[in-house]
Protein backbone atom coordinates (compact mmCIF):
# COMPACT_ATOMS: atom_id res chain seq x y z
CA UNK A 1 0.00 0.00 0.00
CA UNK A 2 1.52 3.70 -0.75
CA UNK A 3 2.23 5.71 2.10
CA UNK A 4 4.31 8.88 3.42
CA UNK A 5 7.59 6.99 4.17
CA UNK A 6 9.90 8.98 6.77
CA UNK A 7 13.86 8.33 6.88
CA UNK A 8 14.74 8.90 10.68
CA UNK A 9 18.36 9.54 10.83
CA UNK A 10 20.21 8.70 14.53
CA UNK A 11 23.20 8.50 16.36
CA UNK A 12 22.72 4.94 18.58
CA UNK A 13 19.15 5.07 18.85
CA UNK A 14 19.33 8.68 19.92
CA UNK A 15 17.18 10.43 17.14
CA UNK A 16 18.21 14.53 15.63
CA UNK A 17 15.08 16.41 15.93
CA UNK A 18 14.71 17.09 12.52
CA UNK A 19 13.64 13.42 12.75
CA UNK A 20 10.47 14.50 15.20
CA UNK A 21 9.69 17.15 13.32
CA UNK A 22 9.54 14.97 9.99
CA UNK A 23 7.60 12.36 11.80
CA UNK A 24 4.56 14.77 13.11
CA UNK A 25 4.87 16.06 9.42
CA UNK A 26 5.32 13.03 7.93
CA UNK A 27 2.43 11.23 9.44
CA UNK A 28 -0.03 14.62 8.90
CA UNK A 29 0.76 14.48 5.07
CA UNK A 30 -0.55 10.92 5.26
CA UNK A 31 -3.70 11.56 6.54
CA UNK A 32 -4.40 14.27 4.30
CA UNK A 33 -3.56 11.76 1.33
CA UNK A 34 -5.43 8.65 3.02
CA UNK A 35 -2.43 6.70 3.38
CA UNK A 36 -0.11 5.41 5.73
CA UNK A 37 2.95 7.17 7.74
CA UNK A 38 6.04 4.81 8.04
CA UNK A 39 9.01 5.71 9.79
CA UNK A 40 12.12 3.93 8.58
CA UNK A 41 15.28 3.87 11.27
CA UNK A 42 18.33 1.76 10.03
CA UNK A 43 21.54 0.73 11.24
CA UNK A 44 22.73 -0.84 14.90
CA UNK A 45 20.43 1.04 17.83
CA UNK A 46 17.64 1.71 15.38
CA UNK A 47 16.16 -0.64 18.18
CA UNK A 48 16.67 1.89 20.76
CA UNK A 49 14.71 4.54 18.90
CA UNK A 50 11.67 2.92 18.95
CA UNK A 51 10.06 4.38 21.91
CA UNK A 52 10.58 8.12 20.79
CA UNK A 53 9.05 7.11 17.76
CA UNK A 54 6.19 5.85 19.51
CA UNK A 55 5.52 9.36 21.00
CA UNK A 56 5.12 10.74 17.47
CA UNK A 57 1.86 10.26 15.36
CA UNK A 58 3.06 7.62 12.50
CA UNK A 59 1.44 5.14 11.93
CA UNK A 60 4.29 2.47 11.26
CA UNK A 61 7.78 2.27 12.30
CA UNK A 62 10.02 0.33 10.41
CA UNK A 63 12.97 -0.81 12.07
CA UNK A 64 15.99 -2.05 10.45
CA UNK A 65 18.93 -2.36 12.65
CA UNK A 66 20.26 -5.39 10.92
CA UNK A 67 21.16 -3.10 8.00
CA UNK A 68 25.17 -2.54 7.92
CA UNK A 69 24.96 1.28 7.12
CA UNK A 70 27.68 1.83 10.10
CA UNK A 71 30.06 -0.42 8.34
CA UNK A 72 29.95 0.11 4.32
CA UNK A 73 28.36 3.61 4.13
CA UNK A 74 24.85 4.21 2.68
CA UNK A 75 25.02 1.77 -0.12
CA UNK A 76 22.71 -0.16 2.30
CA UNK A 77 20.10 2.08 3.17
CA UNK A 78 20.07 2.80 -0.65
CA UNK A 79 18.95 -0.72 -1.48
CA UNK A 80 16.87 -0.90 1.37
CA UNK A 81 14.77 1.73 0.93
CA UNK A 82 14.46 1.31 -3.08
CA UNK A 83 12.91 -2.26 -1.95
CA UNK A 84 10.65 -0.12 0.18
CA UNK A 85 9.37 2.05 -2.14
CA UNK A 86 8.83 -0.91 -4.97
CA UNK A 87 6.77 -2.86 -2.12
CA UNK A 88 4.56 0.16 -1.06
CA UNK A 89 4.18 1.31 -4.66
CA UNK A 90 3.66 4.70 -5.60
CA UNK A 91 4.62 7.01 -2.37
CA UNK A 92 6.08 10.12 -1.29
CA UNK A 93 9.34 9.99 1.05
CA UNK A 94 10.42 12.36 3.56
CA UNK A 95 14.41 12.78 4.10
CA UNK A 96 16.67 15.07 6.50
CA UNK A 97 18.48 17.85 4.35
CA UNK A 98 21.50 16.27 5.89
CA UNK A 99 24.75 15.40 3.91
CA UNK A 100 23.10 11.86 4.25
CA UNK A 101 19.68 12.49 3.52
CA UNK A 102 21.28 14.32 0.46
CA UNK A 103 23.56 11.49 -0.37
CA UNK A 104 20.33 9.10 -0.12
CA UNK A 105 17.90 11.48 -2.04
CA UNK A 106 20.24 12.04 -4.80
CA UNK A 107 20.74 7.98 -5.67
CA UNK A 108 17.13 7.32 -4.75
CA UNK A 109 15.88 9.37 -7.33
CA UNK A 110 18.44 8.62 -10.08
CA UNK A 111 17.86 4.67 -9.41
CA UNK A 112 13.98 4.86 -9.37
CA UNK A 113 13.93 8.28 -11.54
CA UNK A 114 12.00 9.88 -8.96
CA UNK A 115 12.04 14.02 -8.82
CA UNK A 116 13.66 15.65 -5.76
CA UNK A 117 12.78 19.06 -3.84
CA UNK A 118 15.44 19.93 -1.65
CA UNK A 119 15.61 22.56 1.56
CA UNK A 120 11.66 22.15 1.74
CA UNK A 121 10.41 24.62 4.48
CA UNK A 122 7.06 23.44 4.84
CA UNK A 123 5.21 20.87 2.81
CA UNK A 124 1.23 20.20 2.46
CA UNK A 125 -1.36 18.43 0.38
CA UNK A 126 -3.13 20.46 -2.08
CA UNK A 127 -5.66 19.78 -5.34
CA UNK A 128 -2.35 18.59 -7.24
CA UNK A 129 -0.85 16.44 -4.51
CA UNK A 130 2.28 17.09 -2.82
CA UNK A 131 3.43 20.57 -2.80
CA UNK A 132 6.85 21.98 -0.88
CA UNK A 133 7.64 25.54 -0.31
CA UNK A 134 11.67 25.66 -0.51
CA UNK A 135 13.71 29.06 -0.55
CA UNK A 136 15.47 30.16 -3.74
CA UNK A 137 18.79 32.95 -4.14
CA UNK A 138 19.60 32.83 -0.68
CA UNK A 139 16.06 33.01 0.92
CA UNK A 140 14.93 35.84 -1.10
CA UNK A 141 12.08 34.71 -2.72
CA UNK A 142 10.11 31.05 -1.93
CA UNK A 143 9.66 28.76 -4.57
CA UNK A 144 6.28 26.41 -4.46
CA UNK A 145 7.17 22.93 -6.28
CA UNK A 146 4.66 20.19 -6.57
CA UNK A 147 5.56 16.65 -8.41
CA UNK A 148 4.54 15.81 -12.43
CA UNK A 149 3.81 12.51 -11.40
CA UNK A 150 1.53 13.59 -8.16
CA UNK A 151 1.70 10.22 -6.15
CA UNK A 152 5.40 9.92 -5.91
CA UNK A 153 8.74 12.10 -4.91
CA UNK A 154 11.28 12.51 -2.76
CA UNK A 155 11.69 15.98 -0.10
CA UNK A 156 14.59 16.56 1.44
CA UNK A 157 13.26 19.08 4.52
CA UNK A 158 15.40 21.87 6.24
CA UNK A 159 15.57 21.53 9.72
CA UNK A 160 13.57 23.85 12.51
CA UNK A 161 10.76 24.27 9.50
CA UNK A 162 8.20 21.78 10.51
CA UNK A 163 6.53 21.78 14.49
CA UNK A 164 7.47 18.15 16.49
CA UNK A 165 4.49 17.05 17.98
CA UNK A 166 4.66 14.58 20.84
CA UNK A 167 1.46 12.54 20.29
CA UNK A 168 1.01 8.88 19.89
CA UNK A 169 -0.19 7.46 16.96
CA UNK A 170 -0.71 3.84 15.92
CA UNK A 171 3.16 2.61 17.02
CA UNK A 172 3.11 -0.48 14.94
CA UNK A 173 6.44 -1.65 15.03
CA UNK A 174 7.74 -3.83 12.03
CA UNK A 175 11.14 -5.54 11.31
CA UNK A 176 12.72 -4.58 8.05
CA UNK A 177 15.10 -6.95 6.44
CA UNK A 178 18.27 -5.78 4.60
CA UNK A 179 17.72 -5.95 0.90
CA UNK A 180 20.05 -8.13 -0.76
CA UNK A 181 22.83 -5.97 -2.08
CA UNK A 182 26.55 -6.26 -3.97
CA UNK A 183 29.71 -6.46 -2.65
CA UNK A 184 30.98 -3.21 -3.51
CA UNK A 185 34.22 -3.46 -1.55
CA UNK A 186 33.83 -0.52 0.82
CA UNK A 187 34.81 -0.98 4.43
CA UNK A 188 34.03 2.13 7.03
CA UNK A 189 36.92 1.63 9.59
CA UNK A 190 36.27 4.44 11.91
CA UNK A 191 32.89 7.01 12.21
CA UNK A 192 34.63 10.25 14.41
CA UNK A 193 31.84 12.61 15.46
CA UNK A 194 33.26 16.42 15.49
CA UNK A 195 32.24 18.14 18.49
CA UNK A 196 29.89 20.99 17.89
CA UNK A 197 27.90 21.87 21.13
CA UNK A 198 25.14 19.68 22.88
CA UNK A 199 22.66 21.23 20.46
CA UNK A 200 23.91 20.89 16.62
CA UNK A 201 24.11 24.36 14.87
CA UNK A 202 21.80 22.99 12.62
CA UNK A 203 18.75 22.02 14.83
CA UNK A 204 18.76 25.00 17.62
CA UNK A 205 15.98 27.03 18.11
CA UNK A 206 18.47 30.24 18.83
CA UNK A 207 21.75 30.21 17.50
CA UNK A 208 24.41 33.03 18.44
CA UNK A 209 27.20 33.19 15.82
CA UNK A 210 31.10 35.11 15.65
CA UNK A 211 33.33 36.47 13.38
CA UNK A 212 36.36 37.69 11.98
CA UNK A 213 35.16 40.78 14.23
CA UNK A 214 36.15 38.96 17.58
CA UNK A 215 39.71 39.10 16.66
CA UNK A 216 41.12 35.37 17.81
CA UNK A 217 39.67 32.39 18.77
CA UNK A 218 39.92 33.22 22.78
CA UNK A 219 37.35 35.53 22.70
CA UNK A 220 35.02 33.05 21.41
CA UNK A 221 33.81 32.68 24.86
CA UNK A 222 31.55 35.52 24.93
CA UNK A 223 29.39 34.20 22.21
CA UNK A 224 29.70 30.87 23.97
CA UNK A 225 28.71 32.93 27.32
CA UNK A 226 25.60 34.29 25.42
CA UNK A 227 24.73 31.22 23.77
CA UNK A 228 24.64 29.15 27.07
CA UNK A 229 22.24 31.91 28.59
CA UNK A 230 19.71 31.55 25.62
CA UNK A 231 20.10 28.03 25.70
CA UNK A 232 20.83 28.20 22.16
CA UNK A 233 24.11 26.86 20.12
CA UNK A 234 27.41 28.82 18.79
CA UNK A 235 27.78 29.47 15.33
CA UNK A 236 30.24 30.92 13.33
CA UNK A 237 31.21 32.53 10.02
CA UNK A 238 33.55 30.66 7.86
CA UNK A 239 36.48 33.83 8.19
CA UNK A 240 36.19 32.57 11.47
CA UNK A 241 36.18 28.45 10.57
CA UNK A 242 39.14 29.36 8.05
CA UNK A 243 41.40 30.98 10.94
CA UNK A 244 40.93 28.03 12.45
CA UNK A 245 39.33 30.09 16.08
CA UNK A 246 36.81 27.15 15.41
CA UNK A 247 35.74 23.65 14.20
CA UNK A 248 33.98 23.61 10.81
CA UNK A 249 30.77 22.02 13.11
CA UNK A 250 29.70 25.55 13.80
CA UNK A 251 30.21 26.95 9.99
CA UNK A 252 26.80 28.81 9.30
CA UNK A 253 26.88 29.65 5.30
CA UNK A 254 27.24 28.26 1.72
CA UNK A 255 30.00 25.95 2.78
CA UNK A 256 28.60 25.01 5.85
CA UNK A 257 24.99 25.09 7.43
CA UNK A 258 21.91 26.27 6.62
CA UNK A 259 19.89 26.76 9.85
CA UNK A 260 16.89 28.32 10.59
CA UNK A 261 16.38 29.18 13.77
CA UNK A 262 13.69 31.55 15.90
CA UNK A 263 16.38 34.03 16.65
CA UNK A 264 19.73 34.24 15.37
CA UNK A 265 22.21 36.68 16.59
CA UNK A 266 25.10 37.73 14.69
CA UNK A 267 28.29 38.89 16.38
CA UNK A 268 31.22 40.78 14.19
CA UNK A 269 29.61 38.98 11.11
CA UNK A 270 30.20 41.33 8.14
CA UNK A 271 26.96 39.67 6.20
CA UNK A 272 28.61 38.73 3.14
CA UNK A 273 26.03 36.85 0.78
CA UNK A 274 27.74 33.48 1.33
CA UNK A 275 26.74 33.62 5.47
CA UNK A 276 23.41 35.05 4.68
CA UNK A 277 22.72 32.26 2.17
CA UNK A 278 22.82 29.61 5.55
CA UNK A 279 20.90 31.88 7.90
CA UNK A 280 19.08 34.13 5.82
CA UNK A 281 15.28 32.23 6.35
CA UNK A 282 15.75 32.39 10.63
CA UNK A 283 12.68 33.55 12.51
CA UNK A 284 14.45 37.45 13.68
CA UNK A 285 18.21 38.14 12.75
CA UNK A 286 19.98 40.57 15.11
CA UNK A 287 23.19 41.88 14.09
CA UNK A 288 26.18 43.58 16.15
CA UNK A 289 28.52 45.15 14.44
CA UNK A 290 31.24 48.60 15.24
CA UNK A 291 30.98 49.14 11.25
CA UNK A 292 27.60 50.74 10.47
CA UNK A 293 27.78 50.27 6.92
CA UNK A 294 28.56 46.31 7.36
CA UNK A 295 26.27 44.34 4.82
CA UNK A 296 24.33 42.17 7.71
CA UNK A 297 22.40 45.46 8.65
CA UNK A 298 20.47 45.77 5.21
CA UNK A 299 18.75 42.31 5.83
CA UNK A 300 18.95 42.21 9.62
CA UNK A 301 15.74 42.61 11.89
CA UNK A 302 17.73 44.62 14.61
CA UNK A 303 20.59 46.03 14.25
CA UNK A 304 23.32 47.48 17.38
CA UNK A 305 26.06 49.34 16.26
CA UNK A 306 28.87 49.34 18.75
CA UNK A 307 31.91 47.53 20.52
CA UNK A 308 30.96 43.26 20.42
CA UNK A 309 33.03 42.74 23.33
CA UNK A 310 31.22 45.61 25.53
CA UNK A 311 27.27 45.06 23.74
CA UNK A 312 27.70 41.19 24.24
CA UNK A 313 28.80 40.31 27.36
CA UNK A 314 26.10 42.83 28.83
CA UNK A 315 23.76 41.62 26.81
CA UNK A 316 24.73 37.99 28.46
CA UNK A 317 24.02 39.80 32.14
CA UNK A 318 20.94 40.95 31.27
CA UNK A 319 19.26 37.89 30.29
CA UNK A 320 20.43 35.89 32.83
CA UNK A 321 19.02 38.50 34.97
CA UNK A 322 15.75 38.46 33.28
CA UNK A 323 15.52 34.63 33.85
CA UNK A 324 16.61 34.62 37.17
CA UNK A 325 13.76 37.59 37.96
Amino acid sequence: MPAVIIYIEHQAGALRRIGLEMATKGADLGKSLGVPSVAVVLGAGAEKAVDQLKQTPVDVIAVGDKVPIEKIGLDPAVDTLAALLAERGPSHMLLPSSNAGKDLAGRLGARLRLGVITEATDVAVGDGGLTAQSPKFGGSVTASISFKDSDVGIVLCRPNSFAARKEAGKGEVIALAPAAAADRGIVVEESVTQEAGAVGVDEAGIVVSGGRGLGGPEHFDIIEALAAALGGAVGASRAAVDAGWISHGHQVGQTGKSVSPSLYIACGISGAIQHKVGMRSSGTIVAINKDANAPIFEFCDFGVVGDIFKVVPALTQLVKERKGA
